[in-house]
């Protein structure tokens, strides 16, 4: 169980993401960090899932899968939501996931991602 689960788990959320991971075929790291920035877009002005890959690093067609995953727009709203609701949330992927201590978690992600890609090579 990821740290998002537990989190949305305690605020009625009914998000698994190591279901979504294993959907999708990503590590549940990158899926965590895949909700967490679809649902930090969502609520903004323009496209979410191009949001979301801007400020996450995540690639479109991997938020795509995400979302389709949770529910889509339907599902993403409703992270969007607990994500407004309790910001705290945020703040501790985001510490959890900096591995670097460097205060961001993009290349971090971004490392997480090209390890997974390039193990079948």
């Amino acid at each position: 169980m990821s740290l998002l689960d537990s989190v949305l788990g305690q605020l009625g959320g009914n998000v698994d993401i190591a279901a979504i991971a294993q959907k999708v075929g990503i590590d549940p790291s990158l899926a965590q960090t895949a909700v967490a920035a679809l649902g930090q877009a969502h609520p903004q002005d323009g496209d979410t899932v191009e949001t979301a890959a801007a400020a996450s690093g995540i690639d479109a067609d991997t938020l795509n899968q995400v979302a389709g995953a949770l529910g889509g727009s339907e599902g993403l709203g409703k992270v969007a939501t607990m994500l407004q609701e309790n910001p705290q949330i945020l703040s501790t992927i985001t510490g959890f996931l900096d591995k670097n201590g460097d205060g961001s978690a993009i290349d971090d992600v971004l490392g997480m991602a090209k390890g997974l890609f390039s193990k079948g090579e």
